[in-house]
């Protein structure tokens, strides 16, 4: 009786450990599947940040600066005559 029962002790514990296995398995893989997911979406990212770099770079740039300036605000450097020096 005792022998019977620990039998069936056991084997429900082999049971037991084997579904535990199958569900670390899958959700071993699950976890994976994630961690790729967000590694291409961290890698798609880091691309669109080095192309954001690249124009703000671009939009910065002194000439380009000038040229908005003298295009569209009809700014213009100032010639001898009209610069004016305060001294206090």
């Amino acid at each position: 009786m005792i022998l019977r029962a620990l039998l069936v002790g056991l084997i429900v514990a082999v049971i037991a450990t084997a579904l535990a296995v199958v569900h670390s398995r899958h959700r071993h893989r699950e976890l994976f599947i994630e961690a790729t997911r967000l590694e291409k979406a961290r890698d798609e990212l880091n691309i669109e940040f080095g192309r954001l770099q690249l124009e703000q770079a671009t939009w910065a740039e002194a000439n380009r600066i000038d040229q908005v300036a003298r295009d569209r605000l009809g700014m213009k450097f100032p010639e001898g005559n009209e610069i004016v020096v305060i001294r206090p």
